[in-house]
Parts: structure tokens; C-alpha cells; sequence
């Protein structure tokens, strides 16, 4: 049993703030605080780059993290880190790793790459206490961030409610269990009138599917403008700071998909 002021001490200790990426800031100046251990949700439309930010948001943060993707290859995801580590396209570092000295140089960077990857859809709670298992042999340690890579994708989750309710459940149990920040990427309506009439927008609480935004600690909503390729980000859900289920209110990126790079812009919609 806690006190409330022993209870307060420890969840101070314990849940401090995700290394910010300055790329962010707007984000973080709407008063966005993605702190250790939360379970945090990244939904968005389809096409809406989700993937590539969950990436290149992790890879940034520099935190070892284990990776489960059934939405990604292995050629795609390894791909899309050297393209963000090295601000080239696709087809720049293709041509470049034909060059054997230069692909040694860039396996080199890669290397201190701290992210660990489990390809396979669709993904099994069997196969992630196996990668787990695996990871602690190899590392003396839970990672400090896990991403499930998507929501659907987890095995029976793909249409049932009640499979994805007992998933994010089983999310929760992971992130407490191991102490990890656990990532989540799902899927919003393209069928409402939103996505109709402001496909560019972030989608509301209410636009994720199943109502799965209402679970984790932190729930973040993107949208991807293709002819600007402004990205917007909103708070749809923050347990202990200012959100906006509607998501009127985001903070502005500028995409590079064919980089997997986001920059900051400097604006943030009302």
C-alpha cells in the first residue's frame, strides 16, 4: 500500500520524460510530454506515413528498442533507417551499397543503429515473449521501447473488437511488466465524412477504429498532406496534460518520405 505522497515520489522517479527530438518542438510546446512507460498510440489514415514517423521518431530517440513490424519488410525497414541516418533517397543508397567500400562504411553506421527488428504477420504474443527472451539473452535487458507495428496485425485483431480490446490489454500488461515505453501504430476511418471532406487533417478521437485511442496514456493522431507533404500531429488523448479529441488543434512537420526524415515547420493549426 502507498501513500499519496510516497505513490507521487516514485511515478516521478520512474515515468520521467521520452528524450525529446528537437525536430518535435512544436509538439512538445502544445504541452505533449511522452514519458518512460507509457503506452502510446500513433493512429492515422491509411498511406499517412505512420511506419515511417513510429521509425524515425525511435531512431531519433537513440533508446534500445525492439520492433515488431508485419507492416514493413526487412529490405523496408532497414532501407528506411540508412535513408534517415544519411539523408539519401532510396534509390541514392541502393546505388551506393553496389560500391563495396562504401557500403562497409555505411553498414558501419548502421550498426550503432540501436534497434532490434522481428519481421513476421501476423504478430503472435508466442512470438513476442520469444523476441523478448531472445533479447534479454543477448542484451542483459528488457528494451527500453517496443513497437507493435500495427495494431490489426496482431494475431486475431485484424476486424474483431474484442480480439483488439484484448490486445491493448495485453500491450498494457507488456509495458508494465517489462517497464518498456510501449509505441502502438493503429488505423483510422478513411470512410468518415472527414476523411472525405479534409483527408489532410488528423483524424479525431472518434476516427480510430474501434475507439482504441481511449486505452493507451498517450494518443497521437497524423495526417500526410502528398502535395505539401505537410505532417500534422495531434493530441488526442494525454492522461496527465492538455489534449484535443478533435484534434483541431495540432503541431506541423515537413515530411521526407523518400528520406524518412520529418523537420520541423514551425506551425501549429487551431
Amino acid at each position: 500500500m502507498l501513500t499519496a505522497q510516497r505513490a507521487l515520489t516514485l511515478s516521478s522517479q520512474s515515468s520521467p520524460e521520452l528524450p525529446r527530438v528537437p525536430a518535435l518542438g512544436a509538439l512538445y510546446q502544445m504541452g505533449v510530454r511522452p514519458r518512460v512507460g507509457e503506452v502510446i498510440m500513433i493512429a492515422g489514415r491509411s498511406g499517412t506515413q505512420k511506419s515511417g514517423f513510429a521509425l524515425w521518431w525511435v531512431l531519433n530517440m537513440g533508446l534500445p528498442t525492439l520492433y515488431f513490424s508485419a507492416d514493413m519488410s526487412a529490405y523496408q525497414a532497414s532501407v528506411r533507417i540508412a535513408c534517415s541516418k544519411l539523408g539519401m533517397t532510396t534509390d541514392q543508397v541502393e546505388a551506393a551499397m553496389s560500391d563495396p567500400h562504401t557500403r562497409a562504411e555505411y553498414m558501419a553506421i548502421l550498426a550503432e543503429v540501436p534497434i532490434t527488428f522481428s519481421f513476421g504477420s501476423p504478430i503472435s504474443w508466442r512470438s513476442v515473449d520469444l523476441e523478448l527472451d531472445a533479447y534479454i539473452e543477448l542484451h542483459n535487458a528488457y528494451p527500453q521501447v517496443i513497437v507493435v507495428d500495427n495494431l490489426m496485425d496482431v494475431e486475431g485483431a485484424s476486424a474483431d473488437y474484442t480480439a483488439q480490446m484484448e490486445a491493448m490489454q495485453n500491450i498494457s500488461d507488456l509495458s508494465r511488466s517489462t517497464g518498456a515505453t510501449v509505441i502502438v501504430l493503429h488505423h483510422a476511418s478513411d470512410k468518415s465524412w472527414e476523411a472525405k471532406s479534409d483527408p489532410w487533417r488528423p483524424p479525431s478521437r472518434d476516427q480510430v477504429k474501434g475507439g482504441m485511442s481511449e486505452k493507451p496514456e498517450l494518443s497521437l493522431s497524423v495526417a500526410l498532406d502528398p502535395m505539401s507533404y505537410l505532417y500534422r500531429v495531434a493530441c488526442l488523448k494525454q492522461r496527465m496534460g492538455p489534449s484535443d479529441p478533435s484534434a483541431q488543434r495540432y503541431a506541423t512537420l515537413r515530411a521526407d518520405p523518400e528520406r524518412t526524415l520529418f523537420l520541423p515547420d514551425g506551425l501549429e493549426g487551431i
